[in-house]
This record gives structure tokens, C-alpha cells and sequence, in this order.
């Protein structure tokens, strides 16, 4: 959601006349969006600032925005003078207007909207895909978790209209987009602010209808509202994949209840239980956090119980981390730090060996991938591709005949965007491996507009202007092509 809402930050400063700064170019202006779910976002947050104080002669602003800075406030102004614009969650669309005040004045500017200006979705967006998007259908969250600072930060929820976001992703499909994930703290609680238990299932059935939109994925789901109507909407609607992350957060009754999670281990279970008899070939993925408040060795053996049950094809893994102004900051019986290490060193040691089983299972299985860019960090060292089956798991593959014409320049590789059937050679704990020759490469619309884009010359930038005090604008995002 973080990095969806960059997009329209950046969307809003190319509408204001900023353009990225070029490679090695220092930039006019450099924006943080932030995150404020834990601890060390903070730390990096005034280390970078701390970085960038040295190039502050040179004119450049400083803009922070985001939960942190909705958390911090006039705090990061107090602790880095040097920035130069503060804004908060809900009025991201005010920071073109904020810089140009802020130059105006010669002076820092800070700005914290109590509610929701404009529904995010509504502002320009410079996507950095030009074959999958995040489509937001709400804001905020209505839970009240003990352990989590968002509903403080985003407010209550706010859904937009069904109709508002299928004209979005229609938009999306005809530009060729071939995946779209739905963006929400708690997506299947969507509709409750216009009063429909079943607007979740209802739209995704309303995305299986929208012509060339071949994957829809969504992220996350709550288990307290996760109905067997949202099950059958996955399982009857063709594009929507075969992949549910499911956060459990502990596999402890006891620290469930502490955590307010409305849910408890036996219903989480059923819920996967309910999913794998409708969606067999479903891969479920969760959140675990380690250390709450309380948790005590059975506690913590449990969740490692849970974990083993569950069979997840991947997990994020937390330690918990105290969040201000939230209650569980201050209940007793904080756990030690070298014991949530240690808990934490088993817990990724199980999910790794867990992870790696179910994957070594889909040795010799055909499989679909969208092909990605940047998803294989080595890609360009082993000569090989990646992407994301149907189920969303990493697949590493090796394209036919590129050792001498690295992929994607080969006339005959498969491009990012393009669809790409292999045989999976072998599982590792965190991705799917095939050596061997794709048995199929299907060349898509959304393949044909990331060679087109890959092919355009690399922007210039032109002269500075009064009005802008220059033209570059970096976000800290990745660049859409590597070139």
C-alpha cells in the first residue's frame, strides 16, 4: 500500500511539472513516504535525513510524508530543522502546494489533515509496472488490534464505490495490464461503510468480467470477516488466483485475545481448511509476529504447532515492536529481547523448513508465469528470468539459447509482461526453479508496451526554471527498466 500510494505522489509531482532526476543527477527535491508499523522505520527515517543535511547548501528540499510522518509530526522538524515539508496520511495530495510554500517562505512547512482529503485512488499515478497494478479499494481500518498503530494513523475505514474501482481496473486492462491486485487493511471487510456484508465476493466476481484482465490477486484479508462467500467468489472466478495471504500473527489463543484478534486458532485453521477443499492447488501465506506482550514458551510453542499445520507456502516473519500510543506499548510483562531473538531464529528456521517441503512438492509440475522485472536479483549473472505463478510463488526459469544475448534483448525471450509455461525442475525454500526449455512463451499486449517503453529514448532534463527551482524529483522508487 506504501509503495501504491509512491505511485500517486509521484503521479501528483509529474502533474505539477517535476520529472525524475536522471541517473547520478542530484536531485531537486527527495520525498520519504513512510511507514510506521515498526520500530527501525524511524531509525532509518532520521538516518537518512541525517545523510542528505550535506546537499541542503546546494538547495535542494526534503519532503516527509506517510504514517511516520503523521505519527512524528512537528517532531521531525524539531529533530532534522533542515526538512523542509511534513505531511500526513490523508492530505498527500497537498505536497506540489507544500514545496512551492515552503520556497515561497523560506521556511518549513507542515500540514495534517484530521480527514481524508481526497480518496487516494482519485490522484494521477506514475505506475512502475506496465503489466501488473495495485488498485486500492479502501482506506483505514476499523479493527482495533493492540499491537497495531495503523487505524491511528490512516483513520476509519473509507470504501469507494464498486463501481468506481471496476471502471479503474477496465482502464487498466485496455492500457494492457494483465494483473491487478486489490489494495485494503482489511479488504473483506470492504462494503461495510455502504452496508454490504458480501461487496468482497461481489467484486471480485465483477473483476472476472472485465475483458483482458487474466489475474487478480488481493491483500490482506482479516479471518474474523473471511466468509465462505469470498471462498466460492475465488474458487467460480477464473482470473482470480489461486493465492491467499492470511495473516495470523500468533498461533496462541491466549495471545490472540490479547492481541484483539476476534478469531482464535481452531477458526483459522477452518478457514484454511474450507479453502484448500475449494481451491486445492491454493498457496497460503501469513503473518507471524514474535515476542507480543505476555507470550509465554507455550505460547510461543503453539504458533511453531500452528505453523506445522498449516502448511504455508511462505511467511513474514516480526518481531513484535512497541508502537507508541498503542495499548499494547504499555501492558505488562514485556518480553525480554534475547528471548524474542531466539524465538524468532526457530520460527524462520520451521517456516524455512516448511516452505521448502511444500515447494519441493511442485518438482516436475507445469506451470504459468508472468514474466517480472527485477524479481530475479541474479537474473542477469545466471542468464535466467523470473516471475509469479498463477499462485503467486517466485519461479526462477532459464529462456532457450541466451548465453550470448542476455534476456530481455534476444529477439526470442519472453518479456516482462509476457506469459511463460515451464516445468519446474526443482523447489527451494523461497522460489520454484525450471531448467529447462519453456514449453510455451505467449506474447501479450503488456509485453508489447514494455518493449516499447524500454525501446524510448531516456528523458532529458530541461533547464530550471523559476517556478520549480528545477526540474528532478526522486522517490527512491525502482526505475521501471533497467536501461
Amino acid at each position: 500500500m506504501n509503495a501504491h500510494d509512491s505511485e500517486r505522489l509521484a503521479g501528483v509531482l509529474d502533474e505539477a511539472g517535476y520529472q525524475p532526476a536522471l541517473e547520478g543527477q542530484a536531485p531537486d527535491v527527495v520525498v520519504f513516504n513512510t511507514c510506521a508499523v515498526r520500530e527501525n522505520a524511524a531509525d532509518r527515517l532520521y538516518g537518512n535525513l541525517g545523510h542528505l543535511l550535506p546537499q541542503k547548501k546546494n538547495g535542494m528540499q526534503i519532503a516527509v510524508g506517510g504514517c511516520l510522518a503523521q505519527m512524528e509530526q512537528t517532531r521531525i522538524t524539531q529533530r532534522a530543522p533542515w526538512v523542509d515539508v511534513v505531511y500526513g496520511t490523508h492530505n498527500m495530495g497537498s505536497l506540489p502546494e507544500l514545496l512551492e510554500r515552503s520556497r515561497v517562505r523560506n521556511e518549513a512547512q507542515a500540514e495534517f489533515a484530521e480527514t481524508l482529503e481526497t480518496f487516494p485512488s482519485l490522484l494521477p499515478a506514475r505506475r512502475q509496472s506496465v503489466y501488473a497494478a495495485w488498485v486500492a479499494i479502501s482506506v483505514g481500518c476499523n479493527n482495533t488490534c493492540t499491537f497495531c498503530i495503523v487505524p491511528s494513523l490512516r483513520g476509519k475505514e473509507k470504501d469507494r464505490r464498486p463501481g468506481d474501482i471496476l471502471g479503474e481496473i477496465r482502464a487498466l486492462a485496455a492500457d494492457g495490464v494483465l494483473e491487478v491486485t486489490l489494495l485494503g487493511q482489511n479488504v473483506n471487510s470492504y462494503g461495510a461503510e455502504f452496508g454490504d456484508r458480501n461487496a468482497f465476493g461481489k467484486l471480485l466476481r465483477g473483476c472476472g468480467e472485465i475483458e483482458g484482465l487474466e489475474r487478480v490477486r488481493f491483500t490482506s484479508p482479516h479471518p474474523r470477516d473471511f466468509t465462505d462467500d469470498v471462498i466460492d467468489a475465488m474458487a467460480e472466478t477464473a482470473n482470480v488466483m489461486p493465492s491467499l495471504h492470511m495473516p495470523l500473527q500468533s498461533g496462541s489463543d491466549t495471545v490472540l485475545k490479547a492481541m484483539r484478534r476476534a478469531y482464535r486458532r481452531d477458526r483459522y485453521l477452518a478457514i484454511l481448511d474450507r479453502v484448500r477443499a475449494s481451491i486445492p492447488d491454493a498457496a497460503i501465506t501469513t503473518d507471524i509476529i514474535v515476542g507480543f506482550p505476555g507470550e509465554t514458551e507455550q505460547d510461543f510453542t503453539d504458533t511453531l504447532d500452528l505453523v506445522r499445520q498449516a502448511n504455508f507456502a511462505g511467511a513474514f516473519t516480526f518481531r513484535y515492536s512497541i508502537r507508541p500510543g498503542t495499548p499494547a506499548a504499555t501492558m505488562d510483562d514485556q518480553v525480554p529481547a534475547a528471548i524474542v531473538q531466539e524465538r524468532y531464529e526457530r520460527l524462520t528456521a520451521l517456516v524455512e523448513e516448511t516452505t521448502y517441503a511444500e515447494n519441493q512438492k511442485l518438482a516436475g509440475a507445469t506451470v504459468e508465469v508472468l514474466v517480472a522485472e527485477g524479481e530475479g536479483r541474479k537474473d542477469a549473472a545466471t542468464h535466467r528470468m523470473s516471475g509469479r505463478a498463477r499462485d503467486n510463488r517466485l519461479v526462477h526459469f532459464t529462456p532457450h539459447d541466451l548465453a550470448q544475448h542476455p534476456a530481455p534483448l534476444h529477439p526470442a525471450a519472453p518479456r516482462p509482461g509476457d506469459i511463460v509455461t515451464v516445468t519446474v525442475t526443482r523447489g527451494a525454500p523461497h522460489y520454484l526453479l525450471s531448467d529447462a526449455a519453456p514449453l510455451a512463451v505467449r506474447r501479450t499486449r503488456a509485453g508489447d508496451a514494455w518493449q516499447a517503453a524500454a525501446a524510448s529514448p531516456a528523458p532529458q532534463s530541461p533547464p530550471a526554471s523559476p517556478a520549480t527551482s528545477g526540474p528532478a524529483v526522486l522517490l527512491g522508487m525502482p526505475a521501471r527498466h533497467p536501461s
